[in-house]
């Protein structure tokens, strides 16, 4: 198996990959923190002015792999700091706060949960027209995290995105794009280059305009704290899975059954 995360450069566009192509990129802990690292890595590299995230084979990201993965932590002082967080927030902290470079989305395919969470927190997406993007909390007894109640709100409005989540919905390509959760809808055979030309498009201005430009507006929607929003996130999420409806949900959803709910 090659390496769960890709990088490559193409002058100064820093592509990164999600490559768990036979889980269609779900989230491992290995995975998700590798997504982390190389994003940092990306933000402290000032040959990178621009950042394309996509995955790899016929997904972007599946949202977290429920069948498990071995425990992993990449042990560094930036992430030991925040274990209270872990790696659904550092999606957002990483993305938006550390990495003041342009984060090009390339929704290649699926995007769910967590994964969808990862899709939102880049500054613009474009998306392939058989692209599906699905919250996914409700059907596993769950609470939104990876920062979508922040960004999905932003990019949508606030009843939109309370019908998105509450009501489950899938919306694919042009649809995503009416709904505001991506600028551009691309045919799927045309996406890889369309995705190239976009992201070394924005290489025509000047990447101190461009950060200082990301700076401001980030910083425009921070008039609430991030993190704190992210660890309300969290013991939602926690709150939510540990109820006696969230392990239902979890055994329905693995069963292939309707869950049966009892309000506890």
């Amino acid at each position: 198996m090659g390496k769960l995360v890709e990088v490559s450069d193409a002058g100064h566009v820093r592509t990164i990959r999600l490559n768990r192509p036979e889980k269609k990129n779900a989230l491992s802990q290995a995975l998700a923190w590798g997504v982390v690292e190389a994003v940092d890595a990306a933000a402290r590299d000032d040959n990178v002015w621009v950042v394309a995230l996509t995955g790899s084979g016929d997904a972007f990201c599946a949202g977290l792999d429920l069948s498990g993965s071995d425990p992993y932590h990449p042990g560094t002082p930036m992430t030991a700091q925040l274990d209270d967080i872990g790696w659904v927030g550092n999606f957002v902290l990483a993305l938006r706060k550390r990495c003041d470079k342009p984060v090009v989305g390339g929704i290649n395919g699926v995007a769910v949960g967590a994964g969808l969470g990862l899709a939102m927190a880049t500054d613009v997406r474009l998306i392939a027209h058989s692209a599906r993007l699905m919250a996914g909390y409700t059907r596993i007894g769950g609470s939104p995290d990876a920062g979508l109640t922040i960004t999905l709100p932003q990019a949508m409005g606030y009843e939109r995105a309370m019908r998105f989540m509450m009501e489950n919905r899938t919306l694919t390509g042009q649809e995503a794009v009416e709904w505001g959760m991506a600028g551009e809808a691309v045919a799927d055979a045309d996406f890889e280059a369309r995705l190239a030309e976009y992201a070394e498009q924005l290489c025509a201005w000047s990447p101190i305009t461009l950060r200082l430009l990301k700076r401001g507006i980030v910083k425009s929607y921070e008039s609430t704290d991030m993190e704190q929003q992210l660890r309300y996130e969290v013991s939602n999420i926690m709150r939510a899975f540990g109820s006696e409806d969230g392990k239902e949900a979890r055994r329905a959803f693995l069963e292939k059954r309707s869950p049966a709910f009892k309000g506890r």
